[in-house]
């Protein structure tokens, strides 16, 4: 953070820009990086029936790597990965950018920051880059979590083509005919756009802790193990040439900070998220209707019990802490490049 710039300074279009492309290039390098523990991790968390024998131990996921790697070599560990660069860029960018801005309003100097504002203006960026972005994260779920076994699957599915399933998603011919059935297939007939948000709502709702934990841990992380920006000590009021300069942020340190927010996020926002993947793939396993928060909870709870809401959190933390350690690392050096 940039503490020598003015609200009106980051409010500029250049400046706009410049941190929106910071942010999109940390989160592709990030989601790159992670992209085979990704798969694998949607496919656990959707209880796809392949892979249901590997979850619950931190060899399963390698294990699952393996087996997806025999089948389908390297491509496979990466299937639905174009989706996700599609989408992180503008999320990431929108993401790091918003954060910027909130950031900007909520605590323009280091005397004003708080907690809850760091946790605040963390939530703000992450929700408003899920509203703009989450059609193209139900399509790279979809796309991950196609396997070999799924009917008509036997080639990998391309983004246009799991664009237009979820779209044509509808009542198959021994749909139920309950009430609340009929109601959602109405809702969907009219309005298909809203095949692409399913799962949203709570995606909002664990997006709120994931966010606002993951920059609170950042922000309270960097004020506390790190110097302020400004390169010399402003309270020395000796020569320039004579000040004694303070250490600047390491890649490392921005590592190692990004690595506990990341882990601390994950763990806040897991059973959201573990409800959101079931929530995003019933279009495949219910198409005829909009699957609720209620009855999603109790479906898990049912089949794994409070144990089935972190199932999958092993790999969490070996896809997010990893992710999240890259993500805010190569934000702070783009943002070092650009001037930002």
């Amino acid at each position: 953070m940039r503490t020598d710039g003015t609200i009106h300074d980051r409010q500029s279009l250049q400046y706009v820009l410049r941190s929106g492309l910071a942010g999109g290039v940390a989160g592709c390098v990030a989601k790159t990086v992670v992209a085979p523990l990704d798969r694998v991790k949607i496919l656990f968390q959707a209880s796809n029936p392949d892979f249901q024998k590997y979850a619950g131990t931190w060899s399963g996921a390698f294990r699952a790597a393996a087996q997806i790697y025999r089948e389908n070599g390297v491509r496979g560990l990466f299937q639905g990965h174009s989706a996700t660069l599609f989408r992180i860029f503008p999320y990431a960018a929108i993401n790091f950018m918003t954060y910027d801005q909130a950031e900007a309003l909520l605590m323009p100097t280091p005397d004003t920051q708080t907690n809850l504002r760091r946790f605040t203006a963390g939530a703000i960026s992450g929700v408003t880059s899920v509203l703009f972005t989450y059609p193209l994260e139900i399509v790279r779920v979809r796309m991950a979590y196609a396997t070999r076994s799924a009917p008509g699957a036997s080639t990998r599915p391309s983004f246009l083509s799991a664009m237009r399933g979820i779209y044509t998603e509808g009542v198959s011919p021994g749909a139920s005919s309950s009430p609340s059935a009929t109601a959602s297939t109405s809702v969907f007939s009219r309005f298909p756009i809203l095949k692409f948000y399913r799962g949203f709502t709570v995606t909002v709702a664990g997006m709120i802790p994931y966010a606002g934990t993951s920059f609170l841990a950042w922000g309270f992380l960097r004020a506390h193990l790190l110097p302020p920006p400004p390169t010399f000590d402003e309270t020395d009021s000796g020569p320039a040439h004579k000040r004694k300069p303070r250490a600047k942020a390491t890649p490392l340190a921005d590592l190692s900070i990004g690595a506990v927010a990341g882990a601390l996020a994950q763990t806040v926002s897991y059973p959201f998220e573990v409800v959101r993947r079931r929530m995003q793939v019933g279009g495949l396993t219910r198409p005829d209707r909009w699957m609720r928060w209620g009855e999603t909870v109790r479906g898990i709870y049912a089949a794994g019990g409070w144990r089935g809401f972190y199932i999958g959190l092993s790999i969490g933390y070996l896809k997010v802490v990893p992710m999240k350690a890259v993500s805010f690392a190569v934000w702070q050096f783009s943002r070092r490049v650009l001037d930002l």
